[in-house]
């Protein structure tokens, strides 16, 4: 798993919504504070290579992935026509995102870690490979004998149906605790906020 020294340093380069802990009010006032004293400063134009870069780690850091994860995923996807779309379609439809998208798990790192624990099936047999590639049609669900513990407890209580996100590619039976993969996730950048093609001139240096 992603070891990560300073989430909030991290956070400050890359943006709030990178970590679940970064994602509050008092951060952003904070954040907001920096960039208007760097602004009054004056600073340089960034460079085309720390672009690239800052682009590459907001992709490791919103996925959970290591150097060479990320590397393997744009090597493959640029091997395929639409490039942008195949890498983000591959980020997606890892197992442990599904499990984020479809509201089983409130962030990422919780869906690595019931995936990783043997909390979630696929098609009715258990996973622990948060990497593992859902495809259209799969069914994604808590293990039975998991849906107890507390840390589904969000699932059965209905004052947090309208927390929990909702995607439209993968959709969750929240009494059931299981979802569908109806779709494929579609690339936008304004959406996901990700520049790819910055990752894949970062690679193709």
């Amino acid at each position: 798993m992603l070891k990560i020294k300073s989430k909030y340093k991290i956070a400050k380069r890359l943006g709030a919504g990178i970590f679940e802990q970064t994602q509050t009010q008092k951060f952003a006032l904070s954040e907001a504070r920096s960039k208007n004293a760097k602004s009054s400063r004056g600073r340089r134009g960034a460079s085309d290579y720390g672009r690239q870069l800052l682009e590459k780690q907001r992709v490791r850091f919103t996925y959970g992935l290591s150097e060479r994860q990320l590397s393997n995923y744009a090597k493959k996807a640029f091997s395929q026509p639409n490039p942008t779309a195949a890498l983000h379609k591959a980020l997606e439809m890892r197992a442990d995102n599904a499990a984020y998208r479809a509201g089983i798990a409130k962030t990422r790192r919780a869906a690595r870690q019931i995936i990783s624990h043997g909390h979630v099936t696929i098609n009715g047999k258990r996973i622990t490979i948060p990497s593992y590639q859902v495809r259209k049609g799969d069914i994604v669900a808590v293990r039975e004998g998991s849906r107890a513990s507390s840390l589904f407890a969000r699932l059965t209580d209905p004052d947090e149906a309208s927390e929990i996100s909702k995607s439209a590619w993968i959709v969750l039976d929240q009494p059931l605790m299981k979802a569908e993969v109806v779709g494929e996730p579609s690339y936008g950048g304004a959406e996901s906020g990700i520049d790819y093609p910055a990752v894949f001139e970062f690679y193709s240096r």
